[in-house]
């Protein structure tokens, strides 16, 4: 799999960064979503795919700040929950919070909502908003990263993985696919989680001239890889091998 982070990778919560996200999706957007219409005046306003926006507006109960802070207030956001929960856990995208939220949507978006309620009473927090609804939404956000991750471990048996992956192994190095010595260098990979280059003919008794073969062989598979050529090799995911690997995680 992609490690990169689809070019996001240390920018997540930067004004470049969110702006380059808005823009790649408004850009799959067929022409009539990019157009909103002012409930009040009925003028309809075209968004601009990557652009900060330059009037006044309202969602729902909240009325935004004004267009000319957004650019400081842009500067000191602090949290993108799936860009965040992304960089942090390092899943390639395969544990994704969106997945949960989506599926629960309709009380995804009435915990927003809540969150802009004014506070209730003196008990309800400090701020002019609800602290009440904060932490109800905190709640919900949290339980909802928790399912996803009881969902993803049903579904890959993480347990049962390196079983697979040798499995496999096996049968490509039977056809003649795969070198003999490229199941022992997966077997290290998926105990230590990386090798450097130094270390693998070491592990299989050879010479540096072998073990690059045998290094490439499992590259060129897109099985292996590092980030520069002397850094260490990591295991990645291939999605062609998504059904045998980790079978029901993605459809046929």
């Amino acid at each position: 799999m992609d490690r990169s982070g689809g070019g996001l990778r240390g920018k997540e919560v930067s004004v470049e960064g969110i702006c380059d996200i808005h823009r790649r999706f408004c850009e799959h957007l067929p022409e009539e979503l990019l157009w909103v219409e002012d409930p009040d005046s009925g003028e309809k306003i075209k968004v601009i795919p990557g652009e900060l926006r330059k009037r006044d507006i309202q969602v729902g109960r909240h009325t935004a700040i004004s267009p000319r802070v957004v650019p400081e207030f842009m500067e000191r956001f602090s949290l993108m929950s799936h860009a965040m929960l992304l960089n942090t856990l390092d899943t390639g995208a395969v544990w994704s919070i969106a997945r949960g939220l989506a599926k629960n949507e309709k009380k995804y978006k009435r915990h927003l909502a809540e969150c802009d309620l004014q506070r209730c009473n003196d008990l309800d927090g400090r701020g002019n908003l609800s602290e009440e609804a904060l932490a109800s939404f905190t709640k919900f956000f949290l339980e909802t990263c928790i399912d996803q991750v009881e969902f993803m471990q049903q579904l890959i048996k993480p347990d049962q993985l390196r079983t697979r992956i040798l499995l496999w192994a096996d049968e490509e190095i039977a056809l003649g696919n795969l070198p003999k010595a490229a199941k022992n260098i997966l077997k290290h990979l998926l105990f230590e989680g990386s090798l450097t280059r130094n270390e693998i003919p070491d592990i299989l008794s050879t010479s540096p001239r072998s073990a690059r073969r045998i290094t490439k062989a499992l590259a060129d598979y897109g099985i292996i890889k590092s980030d520069t050529p002397k850094s260490p090799w990591h295991l990645v995911f291939p999605a062609k091998l998504a059904s045998r690997w980790m079978p029901g995680l993605f459809p046929e």
